[in-house]
This record gives structure tokens, C-alpha cells and sequence, in this order.
């Protein structure tokens, strides 16, 4: 009941949204020390290829979240710490993290009306 691929998807989506969002603070907070990279999430194309995998309902091969280091160019004290990038991905990570929130919200919403029989 609760592991259909969507419940799946989204709870994988949640999940690397939040570890996001703690590579974001950490590249923010590490802004001046010298020598850091940035780390970046990548999980999109990881859960698409899952969810378009599955057959049986279930979604299997989606419990990592990958974190690398980011490749962009480096600043003289050989940190590539960005602000501006940091600061528009987390906004963007807040607004998508908000709309699974509600996607999963509503999913549940759904199911408790039904089982309560409204």
C-alpha cells in the first residue's frame, strides 16, 4: 500500500532533496576555507531511470544518493565555492522539497478520506 512506485519516488525524491541541502550548507559554510570543493547532488537521473525500470510496482536500486565534487573552476586559494550558485540550488531545492512535500501530502490526504470512508 505504501510502497507503489509514486509513494516510492517521492520518498527517494525527499530524501536526496535533504542531503541537498545539507551539501549546500556545508559548500556555504566553507565558503573561505581554503582548498574545499564544493560537493554537488545528483539523484534526477538515477530515480527517473527506476522509476521507467520498474515492472512489478516497486521501485528497486534507489536507496544512494550520489555526492561528488564539483568541477568548476577554483578561486586562488584553490576553493570553488560559488554563492550565487549555492544560493539559487538551494532556493530551488526548497521550492521542490515544498512540492513533494504536498505531492506525498496529498497522496495521504487521499488515503485517509478513503479509509475513513468521506
Amino acid at each position: 500500500m505504501f510502497d507503489d512506485v509514486s509513494s516510492a519516488a517521492l520518498r527517494v525524491a525527499l530524501t536526496g532533496l535533504a542531503q541537498r541541502q545539507r551539501v549546500i550548507a556545508n559548500n556555504i559554510s566553507n565558503i573561505e576555507t581554503p582548498g574545499f570543493r564544493a560537493g554537488r547532488v545528483q539523484f534526477e537521473e538515477a530515480l527517473k531511470s527506476a522509476v521507467d525500470s520498474t515492472d512489478d510496482g516497486k521501485l528497486v536500486g534507489m536507496t544512494d544518493v550520489n555526492t561528488a565534487q564539483s568541477l568548476e573552476p577554483t578561486r586562488l586559494n584553490g576553493n570553488n565555492v560559488n554563492l550565487d550558485h549555492e544560493t539559487l540550488s538551494n532556493i530551488d531545492t526548497g521550492l521542490r522539497y515544498q512540492l513533494m512535500l504536498r505531492a506525498l501530502d496529498n497522496k495521504y490526504s487521499g488515503l485517509n478520506k478513503v479509509i475513513k470512508g468521506q
